[in-house]
């Protein structure tokens, strides 16, 4: 089917309607309302100009008893390498997440993607895990809360190893917090190491259904 064009109006189209690249809507704005209804629809927003939502046919999910941690990260954790803190620099680390990197010469991470997030940030409804050394941040993860779900958004290290120990204490974090789905969107070679999955789009709305509602808090 054709995306929607979306416009002043809060609303999406049922995610069943994309595209067969996952393409939903296609317009409308990256304010923290649509925002969240887009995360509680199963839809993500990829570009600002124009702005694009998208539910992909298979999506990727962090399921608790398959997340697994590598045995060579296992010996960094049980050392003092890195401090690990929760929403201590949101700002930060979206910008170290839009930050070039070896194999990636630009990102979807826009300044109007840094805007609006920061926005959700302030609203307590998006969140980031950060990974220091001697005071400076060298990695970190960051995404969106809704109910029992959380929607990671992206990573980054500067230093190896930290964007996988920001990953790990995020996980455990939602464990005891009582998330019952966190999705990353598309599983990548990063997140398969750690047992990343895949879903059909409707496995994962029926559990997502089932995760917006739970009252959780992420702090």
């Amino acid at each position: 089917m054709s995306p929607m064009i979306l416009d002043h109006r809060l609303r999406f189209p049922d995610p069943r309607r994309a595209d067969a690249e996952g393409l939903v809507a296609i317009g409308g704005d990256l304010s923290p309302e649509r925002l969240l209804l887009a995360y509680r629809s199963g839809i993500f927003p990829w570009t600002v100009h124009p702005v694009t939502w998208w539910s992909p046919g298979m999506r990727g999910i962090f399921d608790w008893d398959k997340f697994h941690i590598p045995r060579s990260l296992l010996r960094v954790l049980r050392k003092p390498i890195f401090e690990v803190t929760i929403d201590r620099a949101f700002r930060e680390v979206m910008q170290g997440c839009a930050e070039s990197a070896p194999g990636r010469r630009s990102t979807w991470i826009s300044p109007e993607f840094i805007e609006a997030y920061t926005r959700l940030h302030q609203a307590g409804q998006a969140h980031s895990v950060e990974c220091w050394q001697q005071k400076q941040l060298v990695g970190g993860i960051y995404g969106v809360h809704v109910g029992g779900l959380f929607a990671g958004e992206s990573m980054f290290h500067r230093t190896s190893n930290a964007s996988k120990v920001a990953l790990v204490a995020l996980v455990a974090h939602l464990r005891e917090r009582g998330f019952s789905l966190f999705d990353v969107q598309m599983v990548t070679d990063a997140t398969l190491a750690f047992g990343a999955i895949e879903l059909p789009r409707d496995e994962y709305l029926e559990r997502l259904a089932k995760a917006v509602v739970k009252e959780v808090a992420f702090t």
